[in-house]
C-alpha cells in the first residue's frame, strides 16, 4: 500500500498537523509507556493528562472542551476496522506510524464501507495531527513491522462503555447508524478478517488493508 506523509496535500481533507503547541513534552513522556506484542489502548493515562502540554492541548486545540489524553501503543501493520467520532481526534506520535484514513462520507447507504478508498499516511516522531471528525481511522500500524507509541486526545468520556439501549447489533446487516454505535461517541465497521467485538456490524468490503 503507498505510503504518504502527513504533510502531503492529500492529507487536509482528513485532518492537520498541529504547529501551534509545542509537543515535546509529551512525547518524551510518552517513551516510557508500554508497547505490547498485540495493540493496547487507554483511553486517559493520569501521569499523562497532568503534564503541562496537556493543559494546554485542552485550551488550545479543544477550545477548553474536558478531554482525556491517553494512548494506542503496539504492534499493527493492518486495517481491521474503522471508527468515526462526532468530534476531531489528536494523534501525536513518538515513534514513527502509518495512519490508514479515509471518509465518513463514501459510506454506503446500507453502512458499508469499500476499503479501496482509503490512503495510507505516515505521521513521524514528534508529530501530532488533528484527526477530524469526519475521518474513518482506527489502529496505527508501525513502520517496517516495528511497535509504535501514539498518544490519543479525545473529548472526556469517548470510548467508554455505553449505559442506554441503542439498535441491536447485527454482524450481517446494520438497520442504522446507532447499531453501529460500540462505546460513547464511537462508531464502528469491522472487517470480517479483523477479529472485532462480538456483535460488531461486518461492514468493510475489500481488503483488509496492510502496510
Amino acid at each position: 500500500m503507498k505510503v504518504l506523509k502527513v504533510t502531503d496535500p492529500e492529507f487536509k481533507k482528513y485532518g492537520r498537523v498541529i504547529n501551534n503547541v509545542d509537543l515535546s513534552e509529551l512525547v518524551t513522556a510518552m517513551a516510557s509507556t508500554p508497547c505490547p506484542d498485540d495493540v493496547v489502548y487507554v483511553a486517559g493515562d493520569p501521569a499523562l493528562e497532568a503534564l503541562e502540554v496537556s493543559k494546554k492541548i485542552q485550551t488550545v486545540c479543544f477550545g477548553e472542551l474536558p478531554i482525556q489524553v491517553g494512548y494506542c501503543n503496539g504492534h499493527n501493520q493492518k486495517l481491521n476496522a474503522v471508527e468515526y467520532h462526532r468530534c476531531s481526534e489528536l494523534n501525536i506520535a513518538q515513534t514513527d506510524a502509518i495512519l490508514i484514513v479515509g471518509m465518513q462520507q463514501d459510506i454506503e447507504d446500507d453502512y458499508t464501507y469499500d476499503t479501496a478508498k482509503m490512503e495510507a499516511f505516515l505521521l513521524p516522531a514528534g508529530t501530532g495531527v488533528e484527526i477530524y471528525g469526519t475521518t474513518l481511522h482506527y489502529a496505527p500500524c508501525g513502520v517496517d513491522g516495528a511497535g509504535f507509541r501514539v498518544t490519543i486526545v479525545l473529548p472526556a468520556k469517548t470510548n467508554a462503555p455505553i449505559e442506554k439501549d441503542h439498535v441491536a447489533k447485527n454482524a450481517s446487516a446494520c438497520v442504522n447508524e446507532d447499531s453501529l454505535l460500540m462505546a460513547v461517541n464511537k462508531w464502528l465497521i469491522a472487517h470480517k478478517d479483523g477479529g472485532q467485538a462480538e456483535g460488531a456490524f461486518i461492514g468493510l468490503k475489500g481488503e483488509n488493508l496492510t502496510v
